[in-house]
């Protein structure tokens, strides 16, 4: 499922970026896409709470192959047809006595956020367009899931665990960006050690003259032949007429015997 991987996240709804022709806005949402372990399939699992802290959850699996497959959900749908034609498009026909009941369009917008195009048929047969904004985070509602999406009160025990399941996320989510930043850290202090190893190898290959001193400044320069030189004078002082090919860089012995460029 290379094509989904993109998609495969816990995404939080914004609620006041969506529009809803059919149903309420609601309160708070979870939209998450995993891939079934050892199987061509997805599984998407979806929860929902209103502004009367009424919770939904819906889930199934479906194989994004392209082919008609029978759903599991007969309520739902009777056929389901799922494909991902690239990198940033999801998009799944329910079909149900032959004709399409629901057409969801799932796309990767620049941003990095995941849009959700539903578009389905009323109770009275006029059509609808419901259109959700979702950022990527992990998140989970403390809700049992049912594959008819029926409707599950929220008890006290269910409250108290969702506070703290945020309050965990919270946690381990500033946990995890202090460890992505000293990551970022040491990986930037890794490319400037390598940086100073290539410059070093270069001046220790170069044709030097005297005995460097930690903390001087020398000048580096490229001959004729194509080989390097170490020296004293600076390009200002040899002005426009210097003898050599090029000047490469001003550089610093350090107490490593390490070179730095300046």
């Amino acid at each position: 499922m290379v094509q989904a991987y993109n998609f495969l996240a816990s995404w939080q709804l914004f609620p006041e970026k969506g529009t809803y022709e059919y149903g309420e806005r609601p309160k708070s949402g979870i939209y998450k896409i995993e891939a079934v372990p050892d199987q061509k399939v997805l599984a998407i699992y979806h929860n929902w709470v209103t502004l009367e802290n009424q919770a939904f959850a819906s889930n199934y699996k479906i194989n994004a192959d392209g082919d008609l497959n029978e759903f599991e959900n007969h309520e739902l749908a009777d056929k389901v047809q799922a494909a991902i034609p690239d990198g940033i498009t999801f998009e799944i026909h329910f079909y149900k006595k032959g004709e399409i009941a629901l057409h969801v369009v799932h796309e990767i917008m620049p941003n990095g956020y995941l849009r959700i195009t539903q578009q389905g048929i009323k109770e009275d047969g006029s059509s609808y367009t419901n259109m959700e904004i979702y950022h990527k985070q992990l998140s989970v509602l403390p809700y049992s899931a049912s594959v008819s999406g029926a409707v599950i009160k929220a008890n006290e025990e269910g409250i108290i665990k969702h506070k703290a399941l945020t309050a965990m996320e919270e946690q381990t989510n500033m946990q995890l960006d202090q460890i992505r930043k000293q990551i970022e850290l040491l990986a930037l202090q890794a490319h400037e050690i390598q940086k100073r190893k290539d410059l070093s190898l270069t001046i220790y290959s170069a044709k030097m003259s005297f005995k460097p001193n930690i903390g001087q400044t020398y000048y580096l320069y490229e001959k004729q032949d194509e080989t390097f030189i170490l020296s004293l004078v600076s390009p200002k002082e040899w002005g426009k007429s210097g003898p050599f090919k090029r000047f490469v860089a001003a550089v610093q012995l350090l107490a490593d015997h390490t070179w730095k460029e300046l």
